[in-house]
């Protein structure tokens, strides 16, 4: 009769200790119902589910196992399976899968427990955990830090809502980032990535520091941050802040543009999108002079942003048609995906404002980076923690793979 066993094998690891074990299992003749191997600070973690035939050849095939772990000082574990046990596993292997992606500077034991807590009570079995994040030193600098821990969890929760929910606030509370979604054979097939400019890109609202420059900073500053919460129209308050510009002398641009920094994490983050395949663009409620500026610097193939419109040597205030409002961003991200030949489920959208909602909730994976509440609660996904290149670890990269 057949036997079932689970094999579980730990201890110092060292190279060729998966072939010595799988030597002997080959021996026996045994059949490989399940494997998987994780090596964590230079110490092994190996489980292998086996099915051993009613066979002479495999009766002394445990004994065999035990003697050569002994000899590799491994500790050995076998527990047997039933058939009705195992009938039951296979059974589940239809169930919907999910990735939760905790985002945070430092990875902390509270963090791990409230995430895998709240899997739990939605019925979400977790099957791996993965450091998609590099070795941290121990005295790295808290706001330099750097930690990503992947769970891959099996079901589908009864109430999406509510678990998103309860993500949001643990990570408002923890000053972490939880990331929930499907995990589809698109999630690692992206291909088009498109970009806010002003407060994603860089760290400015450019239209903010033109209206300074022009005396009226305060007025646009506050009509701004308005029109980001969503509290105003954002083809109104554009044209709005765009007349107090009128008069504003063109050498204010040079000096403005050169003052600009990039957010944290986006020279990374694009090197890596470029190193992948994707396509890149800036899709801007912002001006097109400044958007062209990064596209030379961050190697971004399109550029849609507003015209800031100069007649002898000073801004005249006027909108220039058509205004790239929230709208124009998700027609140009559909517009954009048909050119590369791409279903919208490949494409990701990253943005700060409620005029950028729209095109996050059109693209495939939709991204509020450093927004207001209203947007965060809104998108499919958000950070605020991590710098730009934390989005490469929502389509599972890890920091060795850049490292290559």
């Amino acid at each position: 009769m057949r036997e079932i066993v689970l094999i579980n094998i730990t201890g110092e690891d060292r190279p060729g200790l998966t072939a010595a074990i799988t030597g002997v299992l080959a021996q026996g003749g045994v059949n490989i119902l399940d494997i998987g191997q994780a090596v964590i600070h230079d110490t092994l973690s190996f489980g292998i589910l086996i099915e051993i035939p009613d066979n002479g050849r495999s009766q002394s095939v445990l004994k065999d196992l035990l003697f050569t772990a002994y000899e590799l000082d491994q500790q050995v574990r076998f527990t047997p399976v039933s058939e009705d046990d195992y009938r039951q596993w296979v059974g589940g292997q239809g169930k919907a899968r999910h990735i939760v992606t905790l985002l945070t500077r430092k990875v902390s034991a509270e963090q791990l427990q409230r995430v895998s807590a709240i899997t739990a009570k939605y019925d979400l079995n977790i099957d791996h955990i993965d450091r998609l994040s590099g070795r941290m030193p121990l005295d790295m600098p808290a706001e330099q830090g750097k930690g990503c821990i992947e769970f891959s969890v099996r079901g589908e929760p009864a109430d999406p809502v509510a678990l998103r929910a309860e993500f949001l606030s643990v990570a408002q509370e923890l000053n972490v980032d939880i990331a929930f979604q499907r995990d589809s054979v698109f999630r690692r097939n992206r291909r088009l990535a498109v970009f806010d400019m002003d407060s994603t890109l860089i760290e400015a609202e450019v239209i903010d520091e033109l209206a300074k420059a022009a005396g009226v900073g305060e007025q646009v500053a506050e009509i701004t941050e308005r029109a980001m919460r969503g509290e105003l129209d954002f083809r109104a308050s554009f044209k709005e802040r765009l007349g107090l510009l009128q008069g504003l002398s063109e050498d204010v641009l040079e000096e403005i543009g050169a003052s600009l920094r990039l957010t944290e994490g986006a020279e990374v983050l694009f090197a890596e999108l470029k190193r992948l395949g994707y396509k890149t663009a800036i899709l801007s409620g912002g001006f097109t002079y400044f958007a062209k500026q990064l596209q030379a610097k961050l190697g971004i193939d399109y550029v849609f942003a507003n015209e800031l419109q100069i007649e002898n040597g000073k801004v005249t205030g006027v909108a220039v048609e058509p205004i790239v409002d929230a709208q124009r961003k998700a027609d140009l991200l559909r517009e954009l995906a048909q050119k590369e030949g791409l279903q919208l489920e490949q494409t990701i959208a990253v943005g700060d404002g409620a005029n950028d909602l729209p095109m996050l909730g059109l693209a495939g994976l939709g991204v509020a980076f450093r927004a207001k509440p209203l947007v965060k609660q809104s998108a499919k996904q958000a950070i605020s923690t991590l710098g730009l290149d934390g989005i490469l670890y929502l389509l599972g990269f890890r920091d060795r793979e850049g490292q290559e």
